[in-house]
């Protein structure tokens, strides 16, 4: 399919076995390893999981390439991070209670997509492969030259301000603020920007691979339904030009000198690819009688644990929809939840909070840690009539998590920290009639 706004061509349907081709009989016909590969290439195999894990859940490329990977997996010299962290992480310990940011700043300095990369709280153990990291990242140049692949976990990017252009293993994706991307773990890819400067965030989920979550009740449709998701065909890049790539693995980061882009990959097949995503395509569901059900209604992905039920990691979006429950409270009702929830705000004005909660911005709810409508938000759905109300132009997310989110050095220090976040709630006095 072709996109109505870029011009790009997509590949459509979520987890598909997908093949493509930047030149006619760049794949072999009937096998994945012949003798000598169509066009003089090599061939290679990218696995995103064990060979023998069941049918439904085995993810894995076959990629037809200029030069295998082998060329430039040596010779690694270890670099700072910078502002990226992994976990196990402790600069800081558990907070005791809510935390929110307005939007951080950018950098003062030049930073482009790697660089830009702000993390701000992680969980879990990358090494063990469970838990995740919430970042943002901040670019004001392009990856030129530049590339990247993540050994230690698939990257959820969120963005807010700025459209990226990923050049990936796989082919392009042109993704917009509204949109979201994901990068499996170990493709290597780099970013462009489409406009002057872009800032977003990132979700680096080290479990299970996000998937769909099941619909149970609901059926076969609504949510996020699988034709919504774009993969790219193949395109590849054939050049000399002097380069660098980074890795990133149990938590270090490499960099290789380079002198030809490792984007050389001219025909793939498989279900190892990255994707894009609109939020806008979502298909919110709710009541249409009396209170609500719970946020699980919202998850766009989720990364089970083995604990069924209990994800390692969801992504659940408020997008616009209509409020039509009678007698009831219609905002997010007050709780205190098992899971912990990292939350950001892309576009528009949050139901819940009336104000201090702007998009670029971010809060951060621990477990057992309770939280929910401000003083003014709950005056306004207490008071106001009952008629049916449609919230536009409003878009945010959440990182739900089964682990406490511990935040970094940067995230505690950056002056965007909102000291006075929880006088939101001061103002519940107690109206009790009894």
């Amino acid at each position: 399919m072709t996109d109505a706004i870029t011009g790009a061509e997509y590949q459509s349907g979520f987890g598909n076995e997908f093949a493509s081709e930047a030149l006619p009989g760049a794949l072999p016909v009937g096998q994945n390893n012949p003798q000598k590969p169509p066009l003089g290439l090599y061939t290679e195999q990218l696995s995103g999981t064990a060979f023998t894990v069941p049918n439904a859940r085995n993810r894995r490329n076959w990629h037809y390439r200029i030069r295998p990977s082998v060329r430039h997996a040596w010779q690694f010299t270890e670099v700072e991070n910078h502002h990226i962290r992994t976990a196990p992480n402790r600069e800081t310990q558990p907070p005791i209670g809510q935390l929110r940011w307005n939007p951080p700043p950018f950098p003062e300095e030049s930073t482009n997509f790697l660089t830009g990369i702000r993390t701000v709280a992680t969980n879990g153990d990358a090494h063990t492969q469970t838990g995740m990291a919430a970042h943002l990242y901040f670019a004001t140049e392009s990856m030129t030259n530049t590339y990247f692949y993540n050994a230690d976990g698939e990257m959820l990017i969120v963005p807010q301000d700025g459209q990226l252009r990923f050049a990936t293993e796989c082919g392009v994706l042109m993704v917009a603020p509204g949109e979201i991307c994901v990068i499996p773990r170990g493709m290597k890819f780099r970013v462009d920007l489409l406009d002057d400067a872009a800032r977003g965030y990132i979700c680096e989920n080290y479990g299970t691979y996000l998937e769909l979550p099941e619909r149970g009740p609901i059926g076969a449709n609504a949510l996020a339904n699988p034709r919504d998701f774009l993969y790219p065909v193949a395109a590849f890049e054939d050049t000399e030009d002097a380069g660098e790539l980074y890795v990133k693995f149990d938590g270090r980061l490499f960099m290789v000198e380079l002198d030809y882009s490792p984007l050389d990959v001219v025909g793939w097949h498989g279900n190892h690819a990255p994707y894009k995503y609109d939020l806008r395509k979502y298909n919110v569901i709710g009541s249409i009688s009396f209170d609500h059900p719970d946020p699980s209604i919202f998850t766009v992905l989720t990364s089970p644990s083995p604990d069924v039920g209990v994800a390692n990691v969801d992504f659940v979006v408020f997008a616009d929809r209509w409020l039509v429950s009678e007698h009831t409270f219609r905002p997010p009702y007050y709780h205190n939840n098992i899971m912990s929830e990292f939350m950001g705000i892309l576009y528009g004005v949050y139901d819940a909070k009336e104000e201090g909660f702007e998009p670029g911005g971010m809060s951060l709810h621990n477990m057992y840690f309770p939280h929910g409508p401000d003083h003014d938000a709950w005056l306004k759905a207490t008071s106001g009539d009952q008629k049916p109300q449609k919230l536009s132009d409003t878009m945010s997310f959440m990182f739900e998590t089964r682990y406490p989110l511990i935040p970094t050095a940067y995230s505690t220090s950056v002056p965007t920290l909102q000291d006075d976040y929880p006088s939101v709630w001061h103002g519940l006095e107690k109206h009790f009639t009894g």
